[in-house]
């Protein structure tokens, strides 16, 4: 090959690669944009099956139908789920206010206190709209899983134990599945602006 167009080809190809980066980091950048979440460990969300508060056996499929903020918690505690969950409505009815819809789902990780009746008085406290389910303990912990959530009984009172859970609010649609968390300390007007630039 001459030596000329060896020269020529290298720059061709490399403005080609350069045209490349520049346009995954562009898309890159784009899909970040709306967040300041950073995840590591793997794929977050999946499918699950669970019941909700009729009793009735759902999907993931069945239940996120829409944008959805995803917590899961359990109706006995005594401080995170309680100011998440109402957070989570709180962030529902800003979106509203905007057009925007966002369905808010309470997934237990206590299935053995957090029956279907227990969870449908629960989620009605902090929405009328707010969904509940809860499960077999197999059930519970696939859908666990899927989210890297991590769980544990605290203690060892038969009635009143507590359990330890870690506390995210995750977001995610029909379309892509997992988009983005939230932390506890993250506000309703926080989130809002956050799902919306994601969904706006």
């Amino acid at each position: 090959m001459d030596k000329k167009i060896a020269i020529i080809s290298a720059t061709a190809l490399g403005a080609l690669l350069l045209g490349s980066v520049a346009f995954i980091l562009r898309g890159s950048a784009y899909a970040s944009a709306c967040s300041a979440s950073v995840v590591a460990g793997g794929a977050i969300g999946g499918p699950f099956t669970l019941v909700d508060e009729s009793g009735v056996e759902v999907t993931d499929q069945d239940v996120i139908d829409a944008p959805s903020l995803i917590y899961f918690g359990y109706t006995f505690c005594p401080d995170f789920c309680p100011l998440d969950a109402q957070r989570n409505a709180v962030t529902s009815d800003i979106l509203a206010d905007q057009g925007l819809d966002l369905n808010t789902v309470f997934i237990t990780i206590d299935p053995a206190r957090d029956t279907p009746e227990v969870l449908a008085e629960y989620t009605d406290n902090f929405h009328p709209d707010m969904v509940g389910l809860t499960g077999s303990d197999e059930q519970i912990k696939a859908a666990a899983n899927e989210y890297k959530v991590v769980y544990s009984r605290a203690d060892d009172d038969p009635e009143f134990y507590l359990m330890n859970h870690s506390v995210f609010s995750y977001f995610v649609t029909p379309e892509d599945g997992f988009v983005d968390f939230f932390k506890n300390d993250d506000t309703p007007e926080a989130v809002a602006e956050r799902i919306a630039c994601h969904i706006g």
